[in-house]
């Protein structure tokens, strides 16, 4: 299946007054066509750093290194103009707030319209047009009456829908979706995500999913990416991962999952401890101070992600849990 972005060797940092935060430190990954990628971990974590710099969308003191291939292209570095003809019509993020991400000066007609007219070169009406019909696709009702209604006339729930809509209108093969359900209940939570599902589908895109919420990574992914401090400590199938976690730390947050059939062997766990300092990472692995199962390679050497089946990767000195 052919890879759709080809991520290889991409670091991340931060330059402060109290030195460099070392945000991402060094990953490798593919998202293929058609596929659901799930990237998961605690906040601070890297997950949606990667992202930013594939979107080429850092704050000013940030910077990446290493290479990012879309379609075979490099983009890592490209100058904004050209990075503006991939971003938006190619490849489009949804970000986790929509009430920061939408203007509340523009209406929802005008945010949506620009975008095709724009990257697509659409007259306003055939542009206004498209984007009443990218609304009926969200399962926004009314759509054409609702186009001309501003962001805070939205629940929170239909502004996410927007917000989908607005990265599909110029019908992306990467859709990047940061925390899609933050902060919505749960039965809105459930819409949203079907409707990305069917999207999905209709589109044949592949989508990177941005989440903590496992629950989420379990209905949604196909494949996972663990990350801890900015680095992947494991990756495999969504079946492999949830049957058999390999990794203390993916272990840890699947222990920490509320589950309803909760017995005295699989009550609620949490791990101890705190995520690291990102300007001053641990010596050799850093969920060492976490890890029940650590021993005395652990502050001494730094894991590397190894394969250790087919589709299977983990960072971690232990041969099997």
């Amino acid at each position: 299946m052919a890879a759709v972005l080809e991520v290889t060797g991409l670091k991340t940092s931060f330059a402060t007054q109290e030195g460099a935060v070392k945000a991402v430190g060094g990953v490798d990954f593919s998202i293929n066509k058609g596929e659901t990628l799930g990237v998961v971990g605690e906040s601070g974590s890297g997950k949606s750093q990667i992202f930013m710099s594939i979107m080429g969308l850092l704050a000013r003191n940030g910077s990446a290194t290493g290479s990012v291939k879309f379609q075979g292209e490099e983009i890592l570095g490209l100058d904004v103009q050209a990075l503006n003809r991939v971003r938006g019509a190619k490849m489009a993020m949804i970000f986790q707030d929509p009430m920061t991400s939408l203007n509340p000066y523009l209406s929802v007609r005008r945010q949506m319209t620009e975008v095709l007219i724009q990257h697509k070169g659409l007259s306003e009406d055939q542009a206004a047009k498209q984007s009443a019909e990218m609304l009926e696709k969200v399962q926004i009702p009314e759509a054409k009456r609702r186009l001309n209604m501003y962001p805070h006339e939205f629940s929170g729930g239909m502004r996410q829908r927007v917000m989908i809509a607005m990265a599909l209108l110029c019908g992306p093969e990467l859709l990047i979706a940061d925390e899609p359900t933050t902060a919505l209940d749960v039965t809105v939570q459930a819409q949203i995500l079907e409707v990305l599902v069917g999207l999905q589908r209709d589109f044949g895109m592949a989508i990177a999913l941005i989440t903590h919420d496992l629950g989420v990574i379990a209905r949604m992914a196909d494949r996972v990416m663990v990350m801890y401090a900015g680095n992947i400590v494991e990756k495999g199938s969504v079946r492999d991962l949830f049957k058999d976690p390999q990794h203390p730390y993916t272990q840890g947050l699947l222990e920490s999952m509320p589950r309803l059939d909760e017995t005295e062997e699989t009550r609620l766990m949490t791990i101890g401890g705190q995520p690291p300092n990102l300007q001053n990472l641990p010596s050799g692995c850093s969920f060492r101070d976490r890890c029940r199962y650590a021993f005395e390679r652990c502050p001494v050497e730094t894991p590397l992600l190894t394969p250790f089946a087919e589709g299977r990767s983990k960072a971690c000195h232990l041969p099997s849990l």
